[in-house]
């Protein structure tokens, strides 16, 4: 792994991070008329914080579009899962709250996490599949189980709604991480022409206007500590799934590297959900107050 890269995604993920606390912060001021509607965009477009949490997260974006173009998405994704990190750090500036032994042990699991799967692994690219209907398959059953996520999130969204958008939108900007990289690998090898001529770009585009849509909604109508643990986790495992199923990718395959790389990804899940319920994260008080609101009874 070179510095760029690390450089680069570690930036991506103080961005995205940052972001992430302002988006929520503005999101829960929103009507929940707005649920999962492209209306809430633009709504939310008339608040300073969000747009400033907007630009961060673009930032963020580009800065993880370089490193996935200087690296493996195996190697990017667990670096850029640890934003939540920074969207901690950011959060106990506003809540004042210590960490503790849970903010300790999580940020032990996903650091330990992210450098055994990175160790055991060793990703390294290689040449990526042209058939197509493995693309196609992948991209299909990680697209398909987002759709699912959200049309159970639509009925239950008091309950566990917040988490399943996450994960869903997860799954969707994995997805987008993968096509961002295939088409930095267009642009480099054929300029703007071949990558306009590909359907990727455009793909990035949609996967992530309706991630944004997904992640908003779950912003507004429950506490970050909700949604975003289930977003930072689902987006490296699908990235990772689409690094190694169709983009060449190439992670150690021994029995014993193998058993460390499930346990790096697990640790790196579990501290991912131990920072996100951490008391530190913004309860989003007008998200909470709306929810007891609509509560029946």
């Amino acid at each position: 792994m070179s510095v760029l890269v690390l450089a680069l995604a570690v930036s991506a993920a103080v961005c995205l991070g940052t972001g992430f606390v302002l988006q929520q912060n503005a999101a829960q001021q929103a009507p929940l008329s707005d649920f999962l509607s492209p209306r809430l965009l633009l709504d939310l477009m008339r608040m300073p914080r969000w747009l400033a949490g907007i630009g961060l997260m673009v930032a963020g974006m580009v800065l993880s579009a370089g490193a996935l173009a200087n690296g493996e998405i195996s190697v990017v994704e667990p670096l850029v899962a640890t934003n939540l990190l920074f969207a901690l750090a950011l959060s106990r500036q506003q809540t004042r709250q210590p960490l503790g032994r849970q903010g300790w042990a999580g940020l032990a699991l996903l650091a330990g996490g992210v450098t055994a799967f990175l160790l055991a692994g060793r990703p390294e690219g290689g040449n990526a599949v042209t058939n197509p209907l493995r693309h196609w398959l992948i991209i299909g059953v990680t697209v398909g189980l987002a759709l699912l996520l959200t049309t159970c999130a639509k009925k239950s969204r008091l309950i566990i709604g917040p988490v399943l958008l996450g994960l869903a939108a997860g799954l969707l900007y994995g997805v987008q991480d993968a096509l961002t990289r295939v088409s930095g690998q267009r642009f480099a090898r054929g300029g703007l022409a071949e990558l306009v001529t590909g359907w990727q770009p455009y793909g990035v585009l949609v996967l992530g206007v309706a991630g944004l849509i997904l992640v908003q909604s779950a912003f507004e109508t429950a506490p970050l500590r909700m949604s975003l643990p289930a977003l930072t986790a689902a987006q490296p495992l699908a990235g990772i799934l689409c690094g190694v199923g169709f983009l060449g990718d190439r992670l150690r395959t021994d029995v014993g590297a193998l058993a460390w790389q499930a346990a790096g990804l697990a640790a790196i899940v579990a501290g991912i959900v131990l920072l996100g319920m951490h008391p530190a994260m913004p309860r989003g008080t007008g998200a909470v107050q709306r929810q007891k609101d609509l509560q029946p009874g």
